[in-house]
């Protein structure tokens, strides 16, 4: 995760960091100049907030091919002097990826450039993944010795390599080299190492085991929270706890949750939580509102946010008023699991938090799903400007989605835009509400469903809508 810097969204560069529908339509009117140059920086300076989560790779090659761009930016930013130093995935990966796309589109300059990458440069994981997508098997066996060279013939080296086979997202490269006269015997070792490194992990484990209390279970999350702060060890306590709690360890489990060390404290309240104990609500708020503990305040409205009851229904909507983070999860449980009737409730929360926060506020993912869901047709003018403002691709495929749902003039609206969306998600619903009455939607159907790379998703529902090939019968 990292905060990129991003452009405002009546720009140029803001609609194509966003990944917007516009920002296709409104390049492809630009000067070409000035369309590639607002492209290129996209590429290089990757726009996501989130660049495990959200998609741009596809809408940039597309764009790539729609204007004709060549791959001397991309070159440039790829062996860069920086390459060697700033090692992190975020640097080169959307470059990568696009370059992968563009390969699939038949653009034999990407497939070299990847190529050549996964030979010398840093992040050559990445590359020789998108390669091992869309290559030849002669192609990959031709890039073995100089990916093998990178881990020297060493117990050291030899035990990076068999991480890195281990680790492989892909393993049709690692398949072909294992084959290999040349290579062959490194490699299945190398395999056949890491495969027994996970056996040994397997046989050995650290965690719980047959037999533990209850008092063993929270002593270990405790234990372990301390060891590597950030482990998530109450949640997988809080699944032990499931197995070992009784009734007669109630009492126990009430202390803990009320006065335990904060990772004991949590599990404890997930575990009260997702059994639907009685006073669980009331330890739940105390934890939410003790400013000194914050893993029990987050485990607190974690494990408030996954209760399914009735009574849980009730008191958040008490608590979705509050100022606070639990008013946040109260209206977040009731735009996920409240009736018509709270709808108010959770169109004020969703004004106050865009006024507030702003449009890429985390809370307003719920919120806006909410909206949604339970069709509150004067959240439209809101769910516009979040569509409109928020740089998070996923809210924004949120929004439209919500919009379909309580916005009368959404086909013939955003829906056309979204038609050249970044998320395939975002697609696909446009797909089958944009109206056809604009001639740009049935010719981007039609391009949609011809296209190779597009996901069989959307193209399901292009086809739903209108024949691909105006000729057939």
């Amino acid at each position: 995760m990292f905060d990129p810097d991003i452009a405002p969204s009546g720009t140029l560069l803001g609609l194509l960091q966003r990944g917007r529908g516009d920002g296709t339509l409104h390049a492809l009117a630009a000067p070409r100049a000035e369309a590639l140059a607002a492209l290129h920086h996209c590429v290089l300076h990757d726009p996501r907030s989130d660049w495990q989560v959200e998609n741009r790779s596809l809408y940039y090659a597309r764009l790539c091919l729609d204007l004709d761009a060549g791959l001397d930016e991309i070159e440039q930013h790829l062996f860069d002097p920086d390459d060697l130093i700033d090692t992190a995935e975020e640097r080169t990966g959307l470059a990568l990826a696009v370059l992968g796309h563009l390969a699939s589109y038949g653009r034999e300059d990407a497939l070299r450039l990847l190529r050549r990458y996964t030979a010398t440069g840093g992040n050559w994981q990445w590359a020789l993944d998108e390669l091992a997508l869309r290559d030849e098997d002669t192609e990959l066996r031709a890039l073995a010795a100089a990916v093998l060279a990178r881990y020297p013939e060493t117990p050291e080296g030899d035990a990076e390599l068999a991480a890195a086979v281990r680790g492989a997202y892909e393993p049709r490269p690692w398949r072909l080299w294992a084959d290999d006269p040349r290579h062959g015997d490194r490699v299945r070792a190398a395999q056949e190492h890491g495969s027994f490194d996970r056996w040994q992990r397997q046989l050995s484990p650290s965690g719980p085991r047959p037999g533990w209390s209850v008092h063993d279970v929270l002593l270990w999350a405790q234990r372990e929270d301390d060891l590597r702060p950030g482990a998530r060890r109450p949640e997988a306590a809080a699944r032990c706890l499931a197995a070992v709690a009784g009734p007669e360890d109630r009492p126990e489990l009430l202390a803990a949750a009320a006065a335990a060390p904060d990772a004991a404290r949590a599990a404890a309240l997930r575990h009260l939580a997702e059994t639907g104990d009685p006073e669980v609500l009331d330890l739940i708020e105390a934890a939410v509102t003790d400013p000194a503990a914050e893993l029990v305040s987050q485990g607190a409205l974690a494990a408030f946010e996954r209760m399914r009851s009735i009574v849980a229904l009730d008191r958040a909507r008490m608590w979705a008023q509050r100022p606070d983070a639990l008013g946040a999860a109260a209206a977040a449980m009731l735009a996920c699991r409240g009736g018509q009737y709270d709808a108010p409730l959770v169109l004020s929360a969703l004004r106050d938090t865009v006024r507030a926060e702003g449009p890429d506020a985390p809370a307003l993912w719920a919120l806006v799903d909410g909206a949604g869901r339970l069709r509150i047709a004067c959240a439209a003018p809101v769910l516009r400007h979040i569509y409109r403002e928020t740089a998070s691709s996923h809210l924004r495929g949120r929004a439209a989605r919500a919009l379909a749902a309580t916005d009368p003039s959404f086909g013939a609206g955003f829906a056309v835009e979204c038609l050249w969306d970044c998320e395939e998600s975002t697609r696909e619903l446009a797909a089958r509400h944009a109206t056809t009455a604009d001639a740009r939607v049935v010719e981007q159907l039609r391009r949609l469903a011809a296209d190779p790379v597009e996901e069989a998703e959307v193209q399901t529902a292009v086809r739903s809508r209108i024949d691909p090939d105006p000729r057939a019968v």
